[in-house]
């Protein structure tokens, strides 16, 4: 069976920067299994499945290793094939999750995802976390999906060699490093998931619904531009409103062909 299969970079203007995210096309989902090769072909950090549902779509994503609740940079590439691939002209599409809905809207200069926030609460370090990060917490905050880690300055961020061995072997499925940023970003961040199959994710839509409510309490605001400082990069504008959180970046596209599964 032949299928269309795009790749696209999220979270950036150039290409071969951002996140790469593959998306492809289905008139059903498959077994989980065969989800789960197919995104270990594509070996990006994630592949999103799409099926129409209506006037809406059903949407999947798998890393090379496992399935995810919610991913940003595929679900930004998805908005981008159904808006400038599969029904040019539209400015609205609605994904069916298991997140719930998430309602994507076209902007003058990119997308605009509606996101539910992850809270996050102070939790003790874990044993090992600062010999796997290779630097010393300042704070350290957690939930079901990730672990957050403050530290000192923009320059520890992005300065960071962790050890993903160690990494992987910590008690949380990915873990998030951050710092307030200088102009003209409010906040910097990266994050690493090698127990998903992704030792560093480049640009991580995820990760900021549960840092874009930290900022907040800390900056007084509720509005911000991140960046994600991995090597590739990417920018994402951030808007808290309530328990959501707006999420806006820009994508490109680099491949649309077919595949045969």
């Amino acid at each position: 069976m032949q299928v269309r299969l795009f790749q696209l970079d999220s979270f950036t203007r150039e290409r071969f920067r951002g996140n790469p995210a593959a998306v492809m096309l289905l008139q059903d989902f498959p077994a989980d299994s065969v989800m789960q090769s197919i995104a270990d072909e594509n070996n990006l950090a994630e592949t999103a499945f799409l099926v129409p549902d209506g006037e809406d779509y059903r949407l999947r994503w798998f890393t090379p290793k496992v399935e995810v609740p919610l991913c940003g940079h595929a679900t930004l590439a998805g908005a981008a094939v159904v808006m400038e691939r599969l029904e040019t002209g539209r400015r609205q599409v609605t994904f069916h999750t298991a997140s719930g809905p998430l309602p994507v809207e076209r902007t003058d200069s990119g997308y605009r995802m509606d996101f539910p926030t992850r809270a996050a609460k102070p939790v003790p370090p874990p044993p090992g976390l600062t010999t796997a990060l290779g630097a010393t917490p300042v704070e350290v905050y957690g939930n079901a999906f990730n672990l957050m880690v403050l530290l000192q300055d923009e320059a520890a961020v992005r300065s960071l060699v962790p050890d993903m061995e160690a990494i992987a072997a910590l008690p949380y499925p990915g873990v998030i490093v951050t710092a307030q940023g200088s102009e003209p970003y409010d906040f910097v961040s990266r994050y690493f998931a090698p127990a998903k199959g992704i030792p560093e994710d480049p640009v991580t839509g995820g990760a900021h619904t549960m840092l874009a409510p930290f900022w907040a309490g800390r900056l007084e605001k509720s509005e911000f531009l991140a960046y994600q400082a991995s090597r590739r990069g990417g920018e994402i504008r951030c808007t808290l409103v309530g328990d959501r959180v707006m999420l806006e970046g820009a994508c490109i596209f680099y491949f649309d062909g077919t595949a045969e599964i």
